[in-house]
């Protein structure tokens, strides 16, 4: 693996009494893509909300580092400043506004990210349905839209938690697309998946959490041709 650009260090943290992340941590190299897996319950989406400082107070400790940077020291907004951008499950478009709209409304404070036309270059879907309500777009164009918006702002590292939910093969092959052409052009990636194995299939590096710790960190393909360690660790 090249030196590592971003690493996560014993996470920990709590919702309530239960205890969540028992010292999570992994890095990865700049413009790789990390899958982080694990049953449902695991950890995956408080780690993503961790390492982007959107976790609950209840984060008790821990530590986060992007190209050398003490993100774990910042609040949210300045952690997004230094590029970090969470794009959650349920995608959060803004209602009232149209697709372009939610683009714009992205760029409004520094630092800007990729200029309209570039993003729909690699959306040109988007770019059919600038001047719809971003709500009433379908599932597949919400999540382009909310992959589109984070790409509005300079990002430097992209949080995807479960992208892939609830859509067709089809779209989910756009998505795919996407994710590969943005790693090739120099973005660094972490992508929470429930579907383990499309998330494998484009990964460089997997991450694997059971009950709030790592249990797997290596080569995703030892997971797709081991059935037995599919089933101990993802149950597929």
């Amino acid at each position: 693996m090249s030196q590592a650009y971003f690493k996560c260090e014993n996470l920990h943290a709590y919702y309530g009494e239960s205890y969540i992340l028992r010292g999570v941590g992994f890095s990865l190299g700049q413009n790789e893509l990390l899958a982080l897996l694990g049953r449902n319950g695991a950890g995956k989406t408080t780690t993503l909300r961790a390492i982007a400082q959107a976790q609950h107070p209840s984060l008790k400790q821990g530590e986060v580092w992007l190209n050398g940077d003490p993100i774990h020291k910042l609040p949210t907004h300045k952690a997004a400043q230094r590029g970090i951008s969470l794009v959650p499950e349920e995608r959060k478009i803004i209602p009232g506004l149209t697709v372009e709209e939610n683009l714009i409304l992205a760029q409004i404070a520094p630092p800007k990210g990729w200029p309209l036309s570039r993003i729909y270059e690699l959306f040109p879907r988007l770019e059919e349905r600038k001047t719809q309500m971003g709500t009433t777009l379908s599932g597949g164009e919400q999540q382009m839209l909310a992959v589109a918006r984070a790409l509005a702002r300079d990002v430097s590292l992209l949080l995807l938690d479960e992208p892939y939910e609830g859509l067709a093969p089809l779209i989910v092959k756009d998505i795919e697309r996407v994710l590969i052409t943005l790693k090739e052009e120099g973005m660094t990636i972490i992508l929470v998946e429930q579907n383990a194995i499309g998330a494998l299939k484009i990964a460089d590096r997997c991450v694997i959490i059971e009950t709030g710790e790592v249990v797997y960190d290596g080569d995703p393909q030892k997971i797709l041709n081991d059935e037995k360690l599919r089933l101990e660790y993802l149950a597929i």
